[in-house]
């Protein structure tokens, strides 16, 4: 096996091969307007993963990287949200499922500002989009002022981060609430088992699993799982789309620490257009003091989620015994004040390294955790997992239960660059480039060996690799979310 720290000497023998196949993999998913993340897996426009191509398009067609941004919020609602999906007309309606006939956004989505022109989702994923927009200006101040760019998308994510802290703050707390797993991006997430275990799952014939005939079904939700996805998923439609019903809220560090992230973003967007951006830099610290408020736990060393629906004191689920005596468990669990933290190390828990105003104790607890045996930061494995190691849940294949992802790697080795751990985020850098090289550009892979699992070609992977092989300094001129 493999230690982080051994690889991998590839990229070094061929950094121009490396960009060169990255971006052949781009130029293969590029529709004309947008970018799929699969050919064949994912065939529509998905709106992280876009904000995550444009981050990398952008060293090679800037201007490309900001018709990707610009699709993707042609799609918006009128409400502010930004819809997971974007379906391509093009594409038969049994590619993918769920699909434009099962979300009828035109239609059950109208209450909430539905575009009529293009098909979507009802729900959404985690708001990376302004951090990019930022990334993809200063890769070309010039063409994008020429474009007015910012200018342009700027109205647009102002009306979706309001969406997120207005109608989304479910739990009164300041922080954004997923009402879907699927929301989260880390779709199959052992955090997600105890507030899943209360959905009753839709029928089996309610829906016909696509996902089966392109991946290996030992690698993907189980049925059961997938049945509560469509329930969920089918009740909020039934609801017009209305926020704050659903048995399912979860407030989640992950998606609020993106958030956080792009509103500093977003303010430094707003002094480029010639507009104070000191309110939004003062909400993001705001932001980020309610994420340690509500989701640090300081005995463990970790960031949770926190169960909106779920029962009053500990945190327990429905799959797991409780946990023995001398297994961490977050403050939260034997309280009698709702709601409870849902004791699941998930690597949600370590992206808020991305935020600067983190405070010291936090970042110090955080890379604790991240070293140890839980994830294995530099020693046990070649790149962090999805999830606990030591976990009961633990499985180095399955998606989002322990396999290692690129986007959630390319921002831990950012937030390790942000807290001055250079040498740690440059292994991990190298880690990452070599496991993109060795994978063909996989969806996920084995932590412990780098093995690349699900799609080939995938469009994150590709174009976070493409970020990587720029210089560090390089990567973070001109600032990012600091």
């Amino acid at each position: 096996m493999r230690r982080a720290s051994d690889a991998v000497a590839a990229p070094s023998l061929g950094r121009a091969a490396l960009r060169e196949r990255a971006a052949r993999v781009l130029e293969t998913n590029w529709t004309g307007m947008s970018t799929v993340p699969s050919r064949t897996l994912y065939p529509h426009q998905w709106s992280w993963d876009s904000a995550f191509v444009a981050i990398g398009s952008r060293h090679v067609s800037p201007l490309r990287a900001q018709l990707e941004l610009e699709t993707l919020f042609d799609a918006q609602w009128g409400d502010g949200r930004v819809p997971h999906i974007v379906f391509n007309p093009s594409v038969p309606l049994d590619a993918y499922f769920p699909s434009p006939d099962f979300w009828r956004s035109s239609t059950s989505g109208r209450a909430a500002g539905a575009p009529r022109s293009v098909q979507t989702s009802g729900i959404v994923q985690p708001p990376v989009h302004a951090l990019a927009a930022w990334l993809v200006h200063r890769a070309d101040p010039g063409l994008s002022r020429s474009r007015s760019f910012l200018a342009r998308v700027y109205p647009k994510l102002a009306a979706w981060h309001r969406y997120l802290l207005h109608r989304r703050d479910l739990g009164g707390g300041g922080l954004a609430s997923v009402i879907h797993p699927w929301e989260q991006g880390m779709d199959n997430s052992p955090c997600w088992d105890a507030p899943l275990s209360r959905i009753a799952p839709a029928p089996a014939r309610a829906f016909r699993r696509a996902d089966l005939e392109h991946g290996a079904p030992d690698d993907r939700p189980t049925d059961l799982d997938y049945g509560r996805y469509v329930r969920l998923a089918t009740d909020y439609r039934n609801g017009q789309y209305a926020d704050g019903q659903g048995e399912f809220a979860v407030e989640d560090p992950s998606f609020n620490a993106l958030l956080i992230a792009s509103e500093h973003a977003l303010a430094r967007i707003a002094c480029e257009l010639g507009a104070a951006g000191t309110a939004r830099h003062a909400r993001a610290e705001r932001l980020t003091a309610a994420l340690v408020e509500r989701l640090w736990d300081p005995a463990t060393g970790m960031f949770f989620c926190r169960d909106l629906r779920g029962p009053c004191g500990g945190a327990t689920d429905g799959h797991h015994a409780p946990r023995a005596p001398g297994h961490d468990t977050p403050r939260t669990a034997g309280r009698s004040s709702p709601p409870a933290l849902i004791p699941e190390y998930g690597v949600s828990g370590l992206i808020p390294l991305i935020l600067p105003t983190l405070p010291r104790h936090v970042t110090a607890g955080l890379l604790r955790t991240a070293r140890g045996p839980r994830f294995g930061l530099g020693t046990a494995v070649r790149l962090v997992p999805s999830y606990d190691l030591t976990g009961p849940a633990f499985d180095p294949h399955r998606y989002w239960r322990g396999p290692a992802w690129f986007n959630t790697n390319w921002l831990i080795e950012r937030g390790l660059r942000l807290h001055g751990e250079h040498a740690e985020a440059e292994r991990l850098r190298t880690a990452l480039l070599g496991t993109a090289l060795d994978t063909a550009f996989a969806e996920y892979v084995d932590p412990y060996t780098g093995r690349g699992c699900g799609a080939r070609g995938f469009a994150w992977s590709a174009a976070l690799a493409l970020d990587l092989l720029q210089e560090p300094r390089e990567r973070h001129e001109g600032g990012t979310w600091g």
